[in-house]
């Protein structure tokens, strides 16, 4: 059975980039262009009874950023314990501490190399 990945990001290459490395590797995905639809879209998967084996997001986005967007995800019971993998230009420790005390399980900075990306989530998604 495919494990679907959310990801979460502004950039519609990164977005193209991250739908191809992942479905590659036999990942299903589900896109979203800002936090708030990415909570839009877990809200729709949750009523259909599903959620995604993981969520790869961005920190900076208009209308929410990933950090934002990372505690509202931590604060809902259903998705409390998937793993969200921060995917940003940001290198600065400060932002990394900011990312983990919202509940991110993994912080990895673009460009990515998609064998980096596809190891880090082999340690998440069994």
């Amino acid at each position: 059975m495919t494990k679907d990945i959310l990801i979460v990001d502004d950039s519609q290459t990164v977005r193209a980039s991250l739908k191809y490395t992942l479905e590659k590797n036999d990942f299903g995905v589900i896109a979203a262009e800002d936090g708030q639809e990415g909570l839009d879209k877990l809200a729709e998967l949750k009523s259909q009874g599903k959620k995604p084996a993981m969520i790869i997001t961005d920190i900076n986005m208009p209308i929410m950023d990933g950090i934002t967007f990372t505690k509202e995800v931590k604060k809902q019971a259903s998705f409390k314990f998937i793993p969200i993998l921060v995917l940003t230009t940001e290198s600065q420790e400060s932002k990394k501490m900011e990312g983990k005390e919202a509940g991110a399980a993994g912080w990895l900075v673009k460009p990515f190399k998609p064998e980096q990306l596809i190891g880090v989530i082999k340690k998440f998604v069994k």
